[in-house]
């Protein structure tokens, strides 16, 4: 049963990795890769392609064998730009460890980033 795009994503990496295959497919949504882009770029997945179908197309992702734990945030909580160190207790096991997937007025980034251009936003997921 579906309940989300993102949560399918993240649920079918999480797996993947867990028994160790090199790839995996997904659905794709403009979430789905503002969320690739932001693991990619933080070194949890490796490339990824686009592959076109009748029904909006996949992704096609090489995964690294980086990933631990990966999940949605839900309730998507807001959080404002000073509040990102009790969400970091939370959702991720040690400082430093992992980065939690936002969403911003200025686009999909991590607690990270959103931290040092000192701004807020949605949770949306978290990974380590």
């Amino acid at each position: 049963m579906k309940h989300s795009i993102l949560s399918d994503c993240m649920s079918t990496l999480k797996n993947a990795e867990e028994v160790g295959k090199d790839n995996c497919v997904v659905e794709a949504s403009e979430l789905v890769l503002e969320t690739l882009k932001t693991l990619q770029r933080e070194s949890y997945i490796g490339e990824f392609e686009k592959i076109e179908d009748n029904r909006g197309g996949k992704f096609r992702i090489e995964l690294l064998g980086e990933i631990n734990d990966c999940n949605v945030v839900r309730p998507r909580f807001s959080v404002k730009k000073d509040e990102f160190e009790s969400w970091e207790k939370r959702y991720l096991p040690a400082k430093g460890m992992g980065f939690i997937v936002v969403s911003t007025s200025r686009g999909i980034m991590t607690h990270k980033e959103a931290k040092s251009e000192g701004v807020g936003g949605k949770l949306i997921a978290y990974v380590y």
